[in-house]
């Protein structure tokens, strides 16, 4: 299994408690976490990613007790075995998005080749901004870099905060497909936490808030 979760609990200050529901996801399985604005989907996105501690219940990423780490164990668990894709894309505005890429995968100590970068960003049909700076480039092209920052080191975990909310249709259906593709290919486990009901026909299995 590479990822579970059981009664997880958070509250923030002066907020009512949220109550999660129990999580299982394993090698190549896709799920969606559907929600209204509010209900708690991205505070369950920080939870499982260790950057938010719970205050109840237990997270096992790869066997291990990943809520019960240290800070600085998580974060370096988080850079070998998670991929984490944010609604915002958080690059340095300086830099292009494939020196975003490449000092980001120097960062959390892996070794990627100039190659890769350009293939994901090909298969993610933004080969055009590959030396162009983020505020050159649309919401929806910054998106399809942040999911292409997310895969590059080949994950056992994705976490997805709404790939697909700046998308239109055809490019919702691509990111998705693509996501699915790479996720069987390297085994990975994918957690989608959306509103976006247009992924339901793509991944099927849900949890809801």
């Amino acid at each position: 299994m590479v990822i579970q979760s059981s009664e997880l609990k958070f509250s923030y200050q002066e907020t009512d408690d949220f109550h999660f529901p129990d999580l299982q996801l394993a090698a190549s399985e896709a799920a969606l976490l559907l929600g209204p604005s509010g209900s708690g989907k991205s505070t369950l996105l920080h939870l499982l990613s260790g950057l938010l501690k719970p205050q109840a219940g237990e997270i096992q990423i790869l066997g291990a007790n990943f809520g019960q780490m240290t800070e600085r164990a998580k974060e370096k668990f988080r850079a070998q075995n998670i991929g984490l894709i944010f609604q915002q894309s958080f690059f340095l505005p300086y830099l292009s998005l494939k020196e975003n890429l490449l000092l980001s995968a120097r960062y959390q100590g892996h070794k990627v080749k100039e190659e890769q970068v350009l293939s994901l960003f090909d298969q993610l049909q933004i080969s055009q901004l590959a030396n162009k700076k983020p505020g050159e480039c649309s919401l929806g092209e910054q998106q399809r870099a942040s999911i292409a920052r997310a895969l590059l080191q080949k994950p056992a975990l994705i976490l997805a905060d709404e790939p697909s909310s700046a998308l239109d249709d055809k490019n919702a259906n691509k990111v998705a497909e693509l996501l699915l593709s790479l996720v069987e290919a390297s085994n990975s486990a994918l957690l989608v936490v959306t509103h976006d009901q247009r992924l339901k026909s793509l991944i099927p299995k849900s949890y809801s808030l």
